[in-house]
């Protein structure tokens, strides 16, 4: 394969990619385009779904179809940050002894998060360097990650018990916040065909890592005009109590998003662009992303809980309130 990839065979990879994952993941396909997305777009994803719904299955899926290392990390009350990170500890040999560091799962390009809400804040911070830097310090000593390096973090929204609620810079380090829906009748039915016979589904590598860096490379040179961008930074305004449109927003929020929404919001609408054949971003693209990139970093306080109101429905009103400017798109 040639480099730089050229958009017509990023989306015969991207195809590929969905249409191998389709042979194990059933239905749920806005939600494995989301999360090609968010990666292509070289950023992480916090899921959230009940037990069962296929969460940890999606991740293994993807490490396998864009041939990435995989790690999984358990994520427990009692798992400490070397436990995520890595150690140094001391080895013995005929020349004497010495420290070595031990890399810890963290050190690979995909690393599945699994209940990353049940461990303490102390393990959750660990992960905060190498989310954003991409990088781990240990003793003093930094040391970078593979390249590509994602986090698909997963969380049960039902369980409270035993579990400590994410900071929100942690939060805000996720580009998209995903919702893992319950599947349809015909779906289940096809669940129980495909995952209790005598062989399941085997799912071959689509890509890999030189691809994920090549397609994000292009994802960055996608060009868009200063109109849609100005759209992308207005709706992340209105986000914020201070400076909403919105008349009940203030009422409803705590903290509105932050500079890294409207970051999240112009990567994504790239892929976007690219997924439909297109290699200039629309006013559709950016819109498209509202939900999984502002849906976690509106924080809501306890009048929005009493009253029943989500981070969706306000960025539903968002979205209805703060329009594309026909004007600045005519200039």
């Amino acid at each position: 394969m040639n480099w730089p990839m050229s958009p017509e065979t990023f989306a015969e990879v991207s195809t590929g990619i969905q249409d191998e994952l389709g042979k194990l993941i059933v239905g749920q396909a806005e939600l494995v385009r989301d999360t090609l997305i968010a990666l292509l777009a070289g950023g992480h994803v916090l899921l959230e779904g009940v037990p069962g719904l296929g969460k940890t299955s999606l991740v293994r899926a993807f490490a396998r179809v864009l041939d990435l290392g995989f790690n999984r990390v358990q994520f427990t009350p009692d798992l400490m940050p070397a436990d995520v990170t890595g150690t140094t500890v001391i080895t013995e040999d005929e020349v004497g002894r010495r420290f070595d560091f031990q890399a810890g799962p963290v050190f690979a390009n995909l690393v599945l998060a699994d209940e990353v809400n049940r461990a303490t804040p102390k393990v959750q911070s660990a992960l905060l360097e190498a989310m954003q830097e991409r990088t781990v310090t240990v003793g003093g000593t930094t040391r970078h990650l593979p390249d590509p390096f994602f986090v698909l973090a997963t969380q049960n929204p039902i369980e409270l018990e035993g579990t400590y609620p994410l900071p929100e810079a942690q939060l805000d380090r996720f580009l998209f916040k995903l919702a893992v829906p319950y599947p349809t009748d015909a779906e289940l039915a096809e669940i129980a065909r495909r995952t209790t016979g005598a062989a399941e589904p085997e799912l071959a590598p689509v890509a890999g890592a030189g691809e994920v860096r090549a397609m994000a490379a292009l994802v960055r040179s996608v060009p868009i005009a200063d109109h849609v961008i100005e759209y992308a930074a207005r709706l992340v305004s209105a986000s914020q109590p201070g400076r909403s449109p919105l008349p009940e927003l203030p009422g409803y929020l705590r903290f509105g998003a932050s500079p890294r929404a409207v970051q999240a919001l112009v990567l994504s609408a790239k892929v976007r662009a690219l997924f439909a054949g297109r290699f200039n971003v629309a006013f559709e693209d950016v819109s498209a992303s509202a939900h999984p990139v502002l849906r976690h970093r509106l924080l809501l306080n306890f009048e929005a809980e009493a009253d029943g109101v989500t981070s969706d429905s306000l960025v539903d009103r968002l979205l209805q309130t703060v329009v594309p400017d026909p004007v600045a798109a005519s200039r």
